[in-house]
């Protein structure tokens, strides 16, 4: 596993090159898909977490920017890596960023790893409201419902929609996750799982469902 400093230098800069020198050494030395997106999600993760205080919202562009080009380089490898793909479905999961959030990169991540893992991903987008996640939830017969939020004034989002499907009678697993939430703050609302990352989020989605 790369140093998170490295990873975190490379999706900050703004010449746009050092990215691709980034998942190009990587990728020749043997660092295998996975363990790249990996390091991608905790460089994202330790962005968002700095966000208001150490970066703003000129360094999050550039870290988006970024982290698509590398999610454009890795795309065509990820044949070669297909966890759940032999096995059939996993089970169906809606992802979305909640109200308030346009924040999409870790989301993808998230997407792409899910699939990848053999879940049913539908995705909803960002600045999704509590009715529309209710109503797609209730369409599609979703087993896992994902939440996204980057920044701390939209996670509180996370609570509204949490609080608003339990009382729908809706029966589908809620798990969080982001740059602005941590496994207290998913605790205290009552979702059923947190992930710290795109790689932890898989695993405990497989939790989720036995």
């Amino acid at each position: 596993m790369g140093d998170t400093g490295e990873i975190v230098d490379a999706l900050l800069d703004t010449t746009k090159r050092r990215i691709e020198a980034f998942c190009e050494v990587r990728l020749n030395n043997g660092t295998s898909v996975y363990e790249l997106i990996e390091e991608l999600s905790r460089g994202l993760q330790k962005i968002g977490e700095g966000y208001g205080e150490r970066y703003f919202d000129a360094e999050l562009m550039v870290s988006g920017w970024n982290a698509k080009k590398a999610l454009e380089i890795l795309k065509p490898l990820f044949h070669e890596w297909r966890i759940g793909e032999a096995k059939g479905k996993l089970g169906k999961i809606v992802v979305g960023t909640v109200k308030g959030d346009v924040h999409d990169i870790g989301k993808e991540i998230l997407i792409i790893m899910l699939s990848a893992a053999g879940f049913e991903v539908i995705d909803l987008g960002i600045n999704v409201d509590k009715e529309t996640f209710a109503d797609v939830v209730k369409e599609t017969g979703a087993d896992i419902l994902a939440l996204s939020a980057l920044l701390t004034t939209t996670r509180e989002y996370m609570a509204e929609v949490t609080e608003y499907l339990r009382s729908s009678g809706l029966n589908v697993k809620i798990m969080v996750g982001g740059g602005a939430v941590n496994a207290d703050y998913a605790a205290k609302i009552g979702a059923d799982a947190y992930g710290r990352d795109a790689v932890e989020a898989v695993k405990k989605a497989k939790e989720l469902l036995g």
